[in-house]
């Protein structure tokens, strides 16, 4: 790996934890938890972002046509959910609870593709998946800071995401956008269009008024954080897409999640058993174990 690549990597993986970390604060420890306000806001920075970056030339943006915009409307629709559960189990669960869980969408992705595409899925894929069950599953009977309202986001998070995946994968095989930037871009657009509005019908935009920490600076910097590491952490797998493997990649970000779990657990209040601690192994290694077949599969 050349060292721009390496230097590349190194930015995606400290990006990785910083959002994590910042998203985390801000929803556990400010407790501000109004997702249609607080996604809604990250969207619509990295929206802004994107498209100024594409206006000065920085970043490359296709020109959409109504067809494709149409085309992958479900999928944005399917972003968005993902967001929106995402924000609220991150607001209930620990760090590694949730990036253990959110492993799970990889079945999701699986039984789709075997159910829907009807694709032969490897032994090593198949073994990997199912330690991520039993690791995701054991989670249930040993986490002494159990949340059933956390769970149950989780697993709407996870589905919506696994389903998404499918879907990414399906329309690029027909009709696809020129990049994932595009992608992306019509994601930010529908997840503002969609989840600022809801926010007084829910609720969220009359709790946010009475929200303690709305003056502080420290609420300001977490949310304007939150959105411009979002944004960066997208253009930088973009990028880094471009130079190496998928498998690879996936290994990066394996490494990005494991700082995260690794600094959560100081940061903030997290409370481990030994059977929580061999359930979130039994998860790095069902997760190595996946990359690794599918670096076997690409070579």
């Amino acid at each position: 790996m050349q060292w721009r690549h390496l230097a590349t990597a190194l930015l995606l993986c400290s990006l990785y934890v910083a959002s994590i970390l910042t998203n985390k604060y801000v929803l556990s420890v400010l407790k501000f938890t109004y997702p249609t306000l607080f996604q809604g806001w990250q969207t619509l920075i990295g929206g802004l972002l994107l498209h100024a970056g594409w206006r000065l030339g920085y970043l490359e943006l296709s020109t959409l046509s109504g067809t494709v915009v149409v085309s992958w409307f479900p999928g944005a629709l399917l972003y968005v959910a993902v967001i929106y559960a995402g924000s609220r189990a991150l607001s209930l669960l620990p760090v590694p609870t949730f990036l253990l869980l959110q492993n799970a969408s990889e079945v999701v992705l699986c039984l789709c593709s075997a159910v829907l595409c009807r694709e032969k899925i490897p032994l090593v894929r198949l073994t990997s998946l199912l330690l991520i069950t039993l690791s995701s599953g054991g989670l249930l009977f040993c986490d002494v800071q159990f949340d059933p309202g956390g769970y149950v986001w989780a697993l709407l998070h996870f589905v919506c995401a696994g389903i998404y995946k499918a879907f990414s994968y399906e329309h690029s095989k027909s009709q696809s956008l020129s990049s994932e930037l595009d992608q992306q871009y019509l994601n930010y657009i529908v997840s503002v269009v969609a989840l600022l509005p809801s926010s007084h019908p829910l609720g969220d935009l009359l709790g946010a008024a009475e929200f303690p920490f709305l003056y502080f600076y420290r609420f300001h910097t977490g949310c304007l954080a939150s959105g411009i590491l979002g944004f960066l952490f997208v253009v930088t797998g973009d990028r880094l897409k471009a130079c190496i493997s998928s498998a690879d990649f996936s290994m990066w970000l394996l490494a990005g999640k494991m700082y995260a779990c690794a600094l959560s657990t100081v940061l903030f209040e997290t409370t481990l058993t030994t059977w929580m601690g061999i359930c979130l192994l039994l998860g790095l290694v069902s997760e190595v174990l996946l990359t690794l077949g599918d670096k076997w599969q690409e070579g």
